[in-house]
């Protein structure tokens, strides 16, 4: 599939409501508040040297953990891109990752069967604001993997 430019064009931002909301998703997070699959990623900026710290929703399957960037290439997922590794805050501790962004085919597959069988498996109320939000955020995630995978890059993390 060859992507349209005009339609599958990457998102650079994430939605005004997201921005506003982060810092106080953080501090909550940060504190220890069960957010369903939201941790902290911080990863190292490519350009300043300086970590910075994103909420981010994490799937763990099959005893990895796979972020996606619901919101195209907003800068977290451009600094992944570029340190391949990073810290994800579980369970109140730090644990060093490494990423390795998911090839389109393998990114296919993560939106075609590992994602919804996911997201089946959470609570009821944890899966309906996931699909609410990706309905609203990304559409395409559940209903079309070939054009999420085009969209939306996928990570695999694994403990370093």
């Amino acid at each position: 599939m060859t992507p349209n430019v005009t339609e599958d064009r990457p998102m650079t931002t994430a939605p005004a409501v997201v921005r506003a909301s982060n810092p106080l998703t953080r501090r909550l997070l940060r504190v220890g508040l069960p957010m369903g699959p939201n941790r902290l990623l911080t990863v190292v900026g490519r350009s300043t040297g300086i970590a910075r710290t994103a909420p981010v929703a994490v799937a763990e399957i099959d005893g990895s953990w796979f972020v996606i960037g619901a919101y195209g290439e907003v800068h977290w997922v451009r600094n992944l891109r570029a340190a391949g590794r990073a810290t994800i805050r579980l369970d109140g501790r730090d644990v060093p990752v490494t990423a390795r962004e998911l090839a389109h085919p393998e990114a296919v597959r993560f939106f075609r069967d590992a994602l919804p069988a996911y997201a089946a498996r959470l609570p009821w109320l944890f899966r309906f604001g996931v699909r609410a939000l990706f309905r609203v955020a990304a559409p395409e995630i559940f209903t079309d993997p070939e054009r999420a995978a085009t969209t939306r890059p996928v990570f695999e993390l694994r403990a370093a």
